[in-house]
């Protein structure tokens, strides 16, 4: 998948030194052995803050008050990464599609929530909207290995329609292709959109990188 230079810098730019902890942030690192680490609370200066995605009235997250395991999935995203890694890796094998890129997408998209609903109705880890669940073969968006599967299925779609263009294909997943062709073929003029595309580069960067 090709980026441009300028998304790709982006991703090389920030501090060097670990960031403070701040109630609600997610942070990450990738370690000599490539294992991805997350953590609310870093103690480590490889750590980098991930930035969740702008939903304008935010994520709502239903049954909050659910079962012990859902709150827990949804407070620890260690907890979800170890649970469903072996999905995300299939997913990622099955799709050719690169394992950073998924946990960028899903970062981002959910912040590894596998309850998230957006205002929109995207559901789950992967954040898929019913149609695209339905069209990519998901009965039930909210089992966190189908949403996996799916979001990995509707990713090597795109790329596939866009030869590999990474920040087309991107683009498409958050505001379809649709819009991206109503675009002229590029990246619609959306300012959540431009952000999306921006901050999940800057992380797959970052995570390929192993920073």
């Amino acid at each position: 998948m090709r980026v441009p230079r300028s998304l790709v810098a982006c991703a090389l730019l920030g501090s060097l030194a670990s960031p403070p902890a701040r109630a609600g942030e997610l942070y990450s690192y990738v370690d000599e052995d490539g294992v991805i680490h997350f953590s609310n609370a870093p103690s480590d200066p490889r750590y980098q803050r991930v930035k969740r995605r702008p939903t304008g009235g935010g994520i709502y997250r239903p049954d909050a008050g659910g079962e012990p395991q859902a709150k827990q999935l949804a407070s620890n995203p260690s907890a979800v990464l170890e649970r469903f890694r072996e999905h995300i890796r299939a997913a990622a094998a099955k799709y050719q599609i690169p394992e950073a890129l998924l946990l960028a997408v899903m970062a981002v998209e959910s912040n590894f929530d596998p309850r998230a609903l957006s205002e929109k109705g995207a559901v789950g880890l992967m954040q898929l909207m019913p149609g695209t669940a339905h069209d990519m073969y998901v009965s039930d968006a909210w089992v966190p290995e189908q949403n996996i599967e799916g979001g990995a299925r509707y990713l090597r779609v795109l790329a596939n329609q866009y030869n590999g263009d990474l920040v087309k294909t991107l683009a498409a997943y958050n505001a379809g292709p649709d819009a991206v062709r109503k675009a002229g073929d590029t990246v619609p003029d959306i300012p959540e959109t431009r952000e999306y595309v921006r901050k999940v580069v800057a992380l797959y960067q970052a995570l390929k990188a192993g920073r």
